[in-house]
């Protein structure tokens, strides 16, 4: 994964393009790396699964 399709895809996360996005367990580091340079990191929330994979959602306030 390249950080402009991590950013794409947290790009579509913000404005609802997209509810949910499965990152998988090859590609969780390279997303990950662009999330926590995100302003608005902490409106992103991720649900770890089975297997190293993580399903994340653009929820802003939930840490409130």
């Amino acid at each position: 994964m390249t950080v402009e399709e991590a950013k794409a895809i947290l790009d579509q996360l913000r404005n609802g393009e997209m509810k949910t996005y499965r990152v998988n367990k090859e590609n969780f580091l390279a997303f990950r790396a662009v999330l926590v340079a995100q302003a608005d990191m902490k409106d992103f929330r991720g649900n770890a699964q089975h297997g190293g994979e993580a399903i994340y959602t653009y929820e802003p306030g939930w840490t409130k």
